[in-house]
């Protein structure tokens, strides 16, 4: 139950129909801790697709749409008894930004999978949604919700490796290594394809959880970027290997390194952090731990569920050390914190400050911003200056000639 309203929040997903990873991480996530409950779903762009997984998980069939407009339009109409309090959307990146605005339109809280939108100026239009409505809008940049990873935030930002002198990040995959696109592979169908993902594939995909985690991590914020990017697979379409060099405010360095063509590699996501004082060290693939990093001392590992860390790293860690805890949990610390939101917001109660600790609308633009000046440096091979305005500082309308998301129409299916 969510614990501010005596009952599970009820949500709806769009996307995530038959044999879709994401949506199904997603439903594992929700249901977790027993506080979210799925009631209703357009799950596929074709409505036949859509009713065969509502009848696979068992819902209401009347609450099975074939459009994320229908499903908004009729949710809307429905008392306040009945009607869904969020919607989680898990299609491809190019229906991110029309799905999220029908929602917030009807006054539906919105979870969103990354990249928040395919543009910037999408970004900012999304933002202003938003701010102008107040509803809560949590993206799921689940790497933020690892233990240790808040406990490497809290280690960086107390000040306990001294000043920031160099980040490095890196994500190599290998599940590209050959041209997946071309056997009718779903993910890497549309993830090579620019009119669904967007103008960037490995970037927009991997490489936006590197800008994200950096700066959950450290706070820095990217002033500019130099970054090379390539298509190693002969007759890809779009880049699957990414090499960015950053210039952080205030003066440190970093390097990211983005690729899906690392041949072997699984999911090998990793945070190297160096301040004055001392170093740490985190991987994804063993995430459970933290490695502190000294010049005249031994290493130090720091392990998940042990007393010693801070409230943050306590507030999502549900096993004692030594029980595994992994991605789903991490995704799933995302939902109970942005439901436990919602939930207050609802009741007109405060959330605990420890909830509020949640990707949100402006991670997404920053994000948007970073994955813009890095295609901008690429293909003009010089480094590029990054803005970074909050989501109350984007410009009244989006610029002149900006042309975001034209696939994004109210006709578009998920």
């Amino acid at each position: 139950m969510n614990p501010h309203l005596g009952r599970k929040l009820r949500y709806g997903m769009v996307g995530g129909g038959p044999g879709a990873f994401i949506g199904a991480v997603h439903r594992m996530a929700a249901a977790l801790d027993g506080e979210w409950e799925l009631v209703a779903g357009a799950f596929a762009s074709h409505p036949e697709r859509s009713r065969e997984q509502g009848r696979a998980l068992g819902l209401d069939a009347g609450r099975v749409y074939g459009t994320f407009e229908e499903m908004a339009e009729a949710e809307a109409a429905l008392g306040a008894d009945r009607r869904i309090d969020a919607v989680t959307i898990v299609t491809p990146n190019h229906l991110h930004r029309a799905v999220a605005l029908a929602f917030l339109g009807r006054g539906i809280h919105v979870v969103c999978d990354k990249p928040m939108t395919r543009s910037v100026a999408g970004a900012e239009a999304l933002c202003r949604e938003v701010e102008r409505t107040g509803l809560t809008f949590a993206l799921t940049h689940n790497y933020t919700g690892y233990p240790m990873v808040k406990e490497a935030r809290h280690l960086v930002r107390s000040g306990q490796l001294g000043a920031v002198r160099k980040v490095v990040a890196e994500y190599p995959q290998g599940w590209l290594s050959t041209r997946l696109e071309g056997t009718g592979h779903k993910q890497a169908g549309w993830r090579q394809d620019p009119a669904q993902a967007g103008p960037s594939s490995a970037l927009g995909d991997i490489g936006s959880h590197l800008h994200n985690l950096v700066r959950y991590a450290t706070g820095l914020e990217t002033e500019a970027v130099f970054a090379d990017l390539a298509s190693l697979v002969p007759g890809r379409v779009m880049e699957d290997d990414a090499g960015i060099l950053v210039r952080f405010a205030g003066g440190a360095r970093g390097v990211c390194y983005a690729s899906q063509v690392s041949a072997g590699e699984e999911n090998g996501l990793a945070l190297r952090v160096y301040g004055e004082r001392a170093g740490l060290v985190w991987r994804q693939e063993d995430p459970n731990v933290l490695d502190l990093l000294f010049p005249e001392a031994p290493r130090q590992r720091l392990t998940r569920g042990s007393g010693y860390l801070c409230a943050a790293a306590g507030h999502a860690t549900r096993l004692p050390p030594g029980h595994p805890e992994g991605f789903i949990e991490a995704f799933a610390n995302i939902y109970r914190s942005a439901g436990r939101v919602i939930g207050a917001g609802v009741a007109g109660a405060e959330p605990d400050p420890l909830d509020r600790d949640f990707p949100d609308h402006n991670d997404g633009l920053r994000g948007l911003r970073f994955i813009a000046g890095v295609l901008e440096a690429a293909a003009r091979g010089r480094w590029t200056e990054l803005a970074h305005p909050g989501a109350a500082d984007v410009p009244v309308a989006p610029a002149a000639g900006a042309v975001e998301d034209r696939a994004d129409n109210p006709g578009a299916r998920p």
